[in-house]
């Protein structure tokens, strides 16, 4: 399939490791230019190299915390005026704590909206303008397959995630007519570190072997494993491709139909 991004330019956030790091490489491999940001810098570097030397591609590389709303603005000013242009933002956050409701504080939640909210409002407000200008572009946000289907241990996350279903909806209602796409995808339990920590909470809580919590949950997978991040990579290349241009508003699971809604 034809995607039509080779030269185009992606913004990918969180992009040294995990899902993030696949997506960018996704995009490199569709010759693609990635402008990369993570708050570890050398992690970042290392991405952009690889993704330079094999696939041939511009990098431009900023480590910074993206609840910080100036430093998300200026490196998307940045990044334009290093690539020359800004088509595609992939939006990501390291997901909230996993913990029951009452051990959660205040400070928890203030920090998961702005990680998990806050920061991809601050993204769009920084890249639709440039996409605008050029009446084509795709904003991808990165949340979970909790905003349809919520996890007992995950209650910040299922709360202020379920929030960019409603800016996703939106956005792709007020910026359609401008040739701009707004989706999101939800992946469910994947091969990341994230799902290792949720992993340990329910052994403990159960007060069961980790491995034996983990057998548990492929039960509860009807494809019996957990998503790769290369799999969840291709789904936001996808929805950020040429083909997926009536795609817009909606939510994409990668979750190996753990979702068992209609």
């Amino acid at each position: 399939m034809e995607t039509g991004l080779k030269n185009r330019v992606a913004i990918v956030a969180a992009s040294s490791q995990g899902i993030g790091k696949a997506t960018a490489l996704a995009f490199a491999a569709e010759g693609a230019h990635l402008a990369l940001c993570a708050r570890q810098q050398g992690p970042l570097e290392a991405v952009a190299r690889e993704a330079a030397e094999r696939f041939g591609i511009q990098t431009f590389t900023v480590a910074f915390d993206v609840s910080d709303d100036s430093a998300v603005r200026s490196f998307v000013q940045a990044a334009h005026q290093k690539l020359g242009r800004v088509d595609v933002c992939v939006t990501n956050a390291g997901g909230p704590p996993a913990k029951p409701f009452l051990s959660t504080t205040m400070e928890e939640w203030e920090r998961a909206w702005q990680l998990n909210l806050r920061s991809i409002v601050s993204f769009a407000q920084a890249v639709l303008p440039y996409m605008q200008q050029q009446k084509w572009g795709r904003i991808v946000t990165l949340t979970s397959y909790t905003v349809k289907q919520p996890v007992p241990e995950l209650v910040l996350s299922n709360s202020i995630r379920a929030g960019v279903m409603g800016l996703v909806r939106s956005l792709a209602g007020q910026f359609g007519p401008e040739g701009i796409t707004v989706n999101n995808v939800g992946p469910g339990f994947t091969s990341t570190d994230r799902s290792v920590e949720i992993l340990e909470k329910r052994a403990a809580a159960k007060g069961i072997s980790f491995e034996q919590a983990e057998h548990d949950l492929m039960q509860d997978i009807p494809v019996r494993r957990m998503a790769t991040p290369e799999e969840v990579a291709a789904a936001i290349v996808w929805l950020a491709s040429a083909p997926a241009a009536s795609i817009t508003g909606q939510t994409l699971l990668v979750d190996g139909g753990s979702y068992r809604g209609l």
